[in-house]
C-alpha cells in the first residue's frame, strides 16, 4: 500500500497549502539526487514529487482527502452517478470516507427514510459494480458510463525532456502489456503530464474510454542539473583562460553551445546563456547556467611545472589576503 501523502511530506492532513509548499522544499532539498548519494534518495525524492503534486492542487487533495490513494480510478462525475444509482435503488446514498480505507471502511450509507449504518465489510465492487460499467441498476440499466482516468510515469532523459519527439512505451496491466506511440512535448519538465485521450479505463458499453496520463519523471543527470526550466552545468577551465578569458564550449542538452570566460574569473563564478535552459512552448525558455571550476594538470610536464614556478615566483596574488 502507498504511503499517506501527509506522511510523506510530514504535515498533518490540517495543514494550510503554504505550510505543505514549505514541507515540500525542505525535503526536495534534503533528498534530491544530485546532492543526496544515498540509494534510496532517487525513490524517496518521487515520492515526495508525487505527495506535494496532489496535496499542492485543492481540487485534487479534496479528493484524494475523500477516496485515499486510489481517488484517480474514481470518476469525476461520482456524486453524480451514486445520485442516479439511488434512484434506482429506492433511496440508498453513501459517502466515502478519508485516505487509506480499504473495502467499506469509512463508509456509511443512509436509506431513504433516514436511517444509516457503518459499510464495514461492504463489497464495494458488488455494489458498485454498475456504476463503473460491469452491471446494471435494479431494474434496468445505470445508462452509459465513461471509464475512468489513469495514470502511469514515464522516465525521461534530459535529452529527451529537451528535444521531445516520438517514443515507444509498454505499461504492463492486469489484461497484459501495452505498447504506445507517445509524442514527448519539446521542453516537458519533471511532474508535468502527458494526456494519451482514451487510453485509460473501459467504459461500460456505448460509452467512451478514460484517459491515460503519463506523468513525467525526468532521470537524474551527472552533467545537468535542473531547477524548472533552468539548467545548471559544471564548466571546466583552465588557470590560464580563467586568469586571461577565454571563449570555450559548453555541453548542453541540445549540443555544444559557447560561452565567454571574462578574464580573472574564479572557481563558482556562474556565467549565464540566456534561453539555453529547458525550452517553454508557452512562454520565456529558461536559461542555462555554467559554473566555473578551474582545473590544473594532474600529471604537468617538466615544461609547465617550470612555468607554474616561474608564475609563483613572478606573482604577488594571495588568494586567503583578506580583500
Amino acid at each position: 500500500m502507498a504511503r499517506d501523502y501527509y506522511d510523506v511530506l510530514g504535515v498533518p492532513r490540517t495543514a494550510s497549502a503554504e505550510e505543505i509548499q514549505q514541507a515540500f522544499r525542505k525535503l526536495a532539498r534534503q533528498h534530491h539526487p544530485d546532492i543526496n548519494k544515498d540509494p534510496g534518495a532517487e525513490e524517496r525524492f518521487k515520492e515526495i514529487n508525487d505527495a506535494y503534486s496532489v496535496l499542492s492542487d485543492p481540487k485534487t487533495r479534496q479528493r484524494y482527502d475523500r477516496f485515499g490513494e486510489n481517488f484517480r480510478q474514481i470518476p469525476e462525475d461520482y456524486d453524480e452517478r451514486v445520485a442516479a444509482g439511488a434512484g434506482a435503488r429506492g433511496g440508498w446514498s453513501a459517502g466515502v470516507g478519508g485516505a487509506g480505507g480499504g473495502g467499506g471502511r469509512g463508509v456509511r450509507f443512509r436509506t431513504a427514510d433516514g436511517a444509516d449504518f457503518d459499510g464495514s465489510g461492504v463489497d464495494f465492487e458488488d455494489l458498485f459494480g454498475g456504476i463503473f460499467g460491469r452491471g446494471g441498476g435494479a431494474g434496468g440499466s445505470w445508462g452509459p458510463v465513461p471509464g475512468a482516468d489513469q495514470e502511469a510515469e514515464i522516465q525521461l532523459s534530459v535529452e529527451e525532456a529537451y528535444r521531445g519527439g516520438k517514443r515507444g512505451i509498454t505499461l504492463g496491466g492486469p489484461t497484459g502489456q501495452r505498447t504506445y506511440d507517445v509524442t514527448i512535448p519539446r521542453g516537458v519538465v519533471d511532474g508535468q503530464r502527458i494526456r494519451l485521450a482514451g487510453e485509460g479505463g473501459r467504459g461500460s458499453p456505448d460509452a467512451p474510454p478514460g484517459d491515460l496520463y503519463l506523468r513525467v519523471r525526468i532521470k537524474p543527470d551527472g552533467r545537468f542539473r535542473l531547477e524548472g526550466r533552468d539548467i545548471h552545468v559544471v564548466l571546466p577551465v583552465t588557470p590560464w583562460e580563467a586568469a586571461l578569458g577565454a571563449t570555450v564550449p559548453v555541453s548542453t542538452p541540445g549540443g555544444t553551445a559557447k560561452v565567454t570566460v571574462p578574464a580573472g574569473s574564479s572557481s563558482g563564478r556562474r556565467l549565464r546563456l540566456r534561453g539555453e535552459g529547458m525550452p517553454n512552448p508557452r512562454g520565456e525558455d529558461g536559461n542555462l547556467y555554467a559554473e566555473v571550476r578551474i582545473m590544473v594538470p594532474p600529471e604537468p610536464t617538466a615544461r609547465e611545472r617550470e612555468l607554474f614556478e616561474e608564475l609563483a615566483a613572478a606573482s604577488a596574488f594571495d588568494p586567503r589576503r583578506p580583500r
